[in-house]
């Protein structure tokens, strides 16, 4: 059964003409009898019968007849929605991230990734960056958003650079001071967060190689957590600035820096497994959502 024998059926039947059906489908009148005459053939009843009115229904042509409207109308939504899909307009987005990522980044991205692309739906999975790009890797979202790791199997978009800052509560020794020095920090209290992070690696690092011993750790499990703790006294930390910015210019932290040392700053970038197929409308949509600018200092 062809799409233009179910096309000559419904024309024929809304026309009741086989010449007016054939100038609408621009073919010859026999080509289309001989269309119908095989769909008839194939459906093994008569579709038509020939009146001095013109042509008209049988039983079985009314009842075939909406099914074939609703094959056509199931048929035309299809070929949109293929449409809309290599446009990038509807479709699914799995997007992995890593937790400070999804947590202070990813809103301000998805956000406007939806103005652009309100029909699509988006899967957004979270864990370290290890972890994203095993999900990568195999295959199971389309994008990663993580800290530079590079994979032979990996391509990779720089997207921003996330700097981490010192922050101290309102009233601090440390604050509305131009900078410290290093050796001030043995004074302190240190809280730490996710011990399988990078930033837990990279803060333990620093106070290693300037060889300071803070005064007491604590350890918690999340950035929110870490920053409360601040905010309240109970210790200082080093924290990414995409996840206090807020807090900065509301005031509720304070900026700390120390002298003679420049800021750590970590890549962030976009990583896709080289031989997969994913929706590139949609991840390059994704993509240019993030607002450089607005991330970095």
């Amino acid at each position: 059964m062809l799409l233009t024998q179910i096309d000559a059926f419904l024309t024929i039947a809304e026309r009741r003409s086989v010449s007016e059906a054939a100038a609408v489908l621009y073919v010859t009148q026999p080509a289309l009898t001989t269309r119908i005459k095989n769909l008839e053939r194939e459906l093994g009843v008569d579709l038509f019968v020939r009146t001095a009115r013109g042509m008209r229904l049988t039983a079985e042509g009314r009842a075939f007849r909406s099914h074939a409207q609703r094959a056509v109308q199931e048929l035309s939504e299809g070929r949109e929605l293929l449409r809309e899909l290599r446009e990038g307009r509807v479709g699914e987005l799995l997007v992995g991230t890593a937790p400070a990522i999804s947590t202070y980044v990813l809103p301000l991205v998805l956000r406007r990734f939806q103005a652009a692309f309100p029909n699509v739906h988006l899967i957004v999975r979270t864990g370290h960056s290890e972890e994203i790009l095993e999900l990568v890797l195999r295959e199971q979202v389309h994008v990663g958003l993580v800290r530079e790791l590079p994979h032979p199997s990996i391509s990779s978009l720089p997207l921003y650079e996330d700097e981490i800052v010192l922050v101290v509560h309102p009233g601090h020794r440390f604050d509305d001071v131009p900078s410290i020095a290093v050796h001030e920090l043995g004074g302190e209290r240190l809280i730490l967060f996710d011990r399988t992070s990078s930033y837990f690696v990279l803060t333990s690092a620093f106070f290693r190689e300037a060889g300071v011993v803070p005064r007491g750790v604590m350890e918690l499990d999340n950035v929110d957590a870490t920053k409360k703790m601040v905010e309240h006294g109970l210790g200082i930390a080093f924290l990414p600035y995409t996840a206090v910015r807020g807090e900065l210019a509301a005031g509720t932290l304070r900026e700390v820096a120390i002298a003679g040392y420049k800021p750590v700053r970590r890549q962030i970038v976009a990583i896709r497994r080289r031989d997969a197929v994913v929706p590139e409308d949609l991840v390059d949509g994704l993509l240019a959502s993030v607002n450089r600018e607005e991330l970095e200092r």
